[in-house]
């Protein structure tokens, strides 16, 4: 139980979850690279870095470091998702276009 408690107090079980997110990035990439399935970077790497960006605000927060240190992390979170959901709803829109122009009508 001390060594979670240490974990957290320092801030250390943020950097590990962090890393598992970089191994998560790279491992996504490399499918892609290798199969062409997967989640398309341009799609992935917004989503992400909000997650990271969040990581790191918590880890500020636990760690006692200034307010502006996790205002700051919470604002990049907030513009990465603005990018993200931007992202998505652009890319949902052009389906929907592209579903309209090559819908063949049921007879």
């Amino acid at each position: 139980m001390d060594m979670l408690q240490s974990l957290f107090k320092s801030g250390t079980i943020i950097d590990l979850i962090l890393l598992l997110m970089v191994v998560e990035v790279i491992a996504l990439l490399v499918w892609r690279h290798f199969t062409g399935a997967g989640i398309a970077p341009s799609a992935l790497l917004p989503f992400l870095a909000a997650g990271v960006c969040l990581m790191l605000a918590v880890k500020f927060a636990l760690t006692g470091q200034d307010w502006t240190h996790v205002a700051t992390a919470l604002g990049g979170a907030f513009i990465f998702h603005l990018t993200d959901v931007a992202c998505r709803w652009t890319c949902t829109e052009r389906n929907r276009a592209e579903d309209k122009q090559f819908h063949v009508p049921e007879l």
